[in-house]
């Protein structure tokens, strides 16, 4: 599945802009990092939850970062449409 994020044209990642694109009805798919802090994970979960948006998990921030082609770990990253 980290595949599809890797190759995804549209894609965005961290908390806020995953949010952004939950609330405007843009994740197709939402990634979360199992290393990651749950208090930054449990907003994008119950959004999620709301939304029917598909949670995936990665092992790692550092793994997820790299998927998204960023220098930094990401705790959650969403494939958007656009």
């Amino acid at each position: 599945m980290l595949d599809k994020l890797k190759e995804a044209k549209h894609k965005v990642a961290g908390t806020r802009q995953t949010i952004r694109a939950l609330e405007s009805n843009l994740a197709l798919a939402v990634f979360i990092a199992r290393d990651a802090e749950e208090k930054i994970t449990n907003p994008v979960l119950r959004l999620c939850e709301q939304s029917g948006v598909p949670v995936h998990y990665v092992e790692s921030m550092e793994q997820l970062g790299k998927a998204c082609k960023i220098k930094v770990g990401a705790a959650v990253a969403a494939i958007t449409e656009k």
